[in-house]
């Protein structure tokens, strides 16, 4: 190859070589070293083998669901924040290999755009609050569902954040066989929502999760408290694999809720 078509040849590849690393790479490590691996640890298993990391969530994307199997985040107390910032669209997830549902399945659809990390945990900085309308965080939800009884337990882990300081989210829909679909990209509708939250630190770890059916309710938080082993037999998702064998079996295992400021 002569030099003069050399040099723009390999602009080109190294220009494709950048964008292909900043778009499209599965780690996204924005917050410090420490805090990605203490993050990392906490993350559940896939069943997809699709785990995206983003700046301030993380998540495991279903092809066949185009949705989330789960997305798990830690909520601190320093990240409740009262900030009011502009909406922002909602946008494809450009670190999905597959893509994302576009947001305009939900159009007409009679489902809401469902936040599993909710924009109202991510307030603390307008980047940590637009990252929460990609696509691949939302979910088919009936208004009444997503503003009423599910609003409740986003309200409920808040509190429990500021309480414990700090606390460990993971939360999505079960995505089962034969469910409805809207959209031409047929985006699942789940029948069923999940939350399991666990208070970490060596000392007295704990762990809460909840089973909703996806319907409007007015029954207590407390009614839809179930182990998080059921939760994991539903979906086939390992929550917290990377605790010790004993103190995970225990955990998943309980269904208390003494301990939990309700």
């Amino acid at each position: 190859m002569k030099r003069k078509y050399l040099y723009p040849v390999l602009l080109i590849i190294v220009t494709i070589g950048f964008y292909y690393i900043e778009e499209y790479q599965d780690g996204d490590w924005s917050s410090s070293t420490e805090e990605s691996a203490l993050s990392f640890y906490y993350l559940p298993t896939s069943t997809t083998g699709s785990i995206i990391m983003h700046s301030n969530y993380s998540l495991s994307y279903s092809e066949k669901h185009e949705q989330a199997e789960w997305v798990a985040y830690e909520l601190k107390k320093e990240h409740l924040s009262d900030n009011d910032f502009k909406r922002p669209y909602f946008e494809k997830d450009k670190k999905v290999r597959s893509s994302s549902a576009d947001w305009r399945n939900y159009k007409n659809s009679g489902y809401d755009r469902g936040h599993l990390c909710p924009a109202g945990d991510r307030k603390f900085s307008y980047e940590a609050f637009e990252e929460t309308f990609l696509t691949s965080n939302v979910t088919p939800q009936n208004h009444e569902f997503n503003s009423g009884i599910w609003n409740k337990l986003e309200q409920k882990v808040r509190y429990w954040a500021r309480s414990y300081d700090s606390v460990y989210v993971v939360t999505g829909g079960v995505l089962s066989q034969n469910l409805k679909s809207i959209g031409y990209e047929a985006v699942t509708v789940p029948k069923y929502f999940y939350k399991v939250i666990l208070k970490g630190g060596s000392k007295n770890p704990k762990m809460i999760a909840f089973l909703m059916p996806h319907q409007d309710s007015n029954a207590a938080l407390k009614e839809f408290v179930v182990p998080a082993d059921k939760i994991e037999q539903l979906t086939g998702i390992d929550f917290f694999p990377s605790l010790e064998d004993q103190v995970e079996e225990k955990l998943e295992a309980s269904i208390v809720t003494s301990g939990w400021k309700f």
